[in-house]
């Protein structure tokens, strides 16, 4: 009997393994051909044999602008991330929380938004900042487009509506507003929500590289991902490793998304809503 209980155990150990494995292993293949010497090795290896050097990164560096172009990224990003997690917390709670005329059709609307693809809206969107808004060459062209983000929207307001009733009516008479509702209250109670939000807001504007590139042709302005794109594209091939060149670019473009992860993993905690609620 103990066999037969241990059986599924194992088999989902060796399973779960496996997938881990196997997601593991293209950054296991990209930083081994970032920090690979020899141009000659296969990089398809997968012990690869030769010395290891830091030239690829500092190839990259010689060519591009690497820390203006991190501290780009890092503008446009957090930007993007203020945007939505303070218009997607407003908006979210407004249409989970509260009754005023409009409210299904505003619903309707925002998955209606989320049907159309970004691409089409985007040369519209072009015309619209440069010519119409004058934000060309600028943070704010490249941020504004991205301020306003559907799927924030609607991740928070699934978890508003699921927040129990009895909290906020007991706030309400105790004489607590809206905005106090809404920062004291409700924001507290989606702590892992909001962590969500903010990696998955994070991961696109950090490897956006066509809608800045649009915007601004000026060098000192693109982000890392435009910048390692032209690299890669232009300027990696003539290097004397060309996969080592692009493996550490790619590399240096998503070492602070693994990090944000790491960081923040541990606040993906299940929220105990109805903790609150006596009975």
């Amino acid at each position: 009997m103990r066999t037969r209980r241990r059986l599924p155990r194992v088999l989902s150990a060796v399973a779960l393994t496996i997938a881990a494995l196997a997601f593991v292993f293209p950054f296991y293949f990209m930083i081994v051909g970032a920090f690979q010497q020899n141009p000659t090795n296969s990089p398809d290896r997968l012990f690869p044999v030769g010395g290891w050097t830091f030239d690829n990164f500092a190839n990259i560096d010689s060519r591009i602008d690497l820390f203006g172009s991190l501290l780009n990224s890092l503008i446009f990003t957090v930007g993007v991330l203020l945007g939505t997690v303070v218009f997607g917390m407003l908006a979210g709670y407004a249409i989970a929380r509260m009754s005023f005329r409009g409210r299904g059709v505003l619903w309707v609307l925002m998955l209606l938004v989320q049907m159309v693809p970004f691409q089409l809206l985007m040369i519209p969107l072009y015309v619209q900042i440069t010519s119409g808004y004058g934000l060309g060459d600028s943070y704010l062209g490249m941020i504004l487009p991205f301020v306003i983000n559907t799927t924030a929207v609607f991740i928070f307001l699934q978890f508003f509506k699921a927040l129990p009733n009895e909290i906020f009516e007991a706030a309400r008479i105790d004489g607590a507003g809206e905005i106090r509702l809404l920062v004291s209250v409700a924001v507290p109670l989606i702590r892992p929500v909001l962590v969500t939000v903010v990696l998955i807001t994070f991961i696109g504007p950090w490897n956006e590289f066509l809608w800045p590139f649009l915007i601004t042709k000026d060098a000192a302005l693109q982000p890392l991902a435009v910048s390692l794109a032209n690299y890669i594209s232009n300027v990696a091939q003539s290097t004397a490793n060309p996969n080592g060149a692009i493996l550490a670019g790619a590399t240096a473009l998503a070492l602070p998304v693994v990090v944000l992860f790491i960081v923040f993993q541990r606040f993906f905690t299940a929220t105990d809503l109805g903790a609150a609620v006596k009975g």
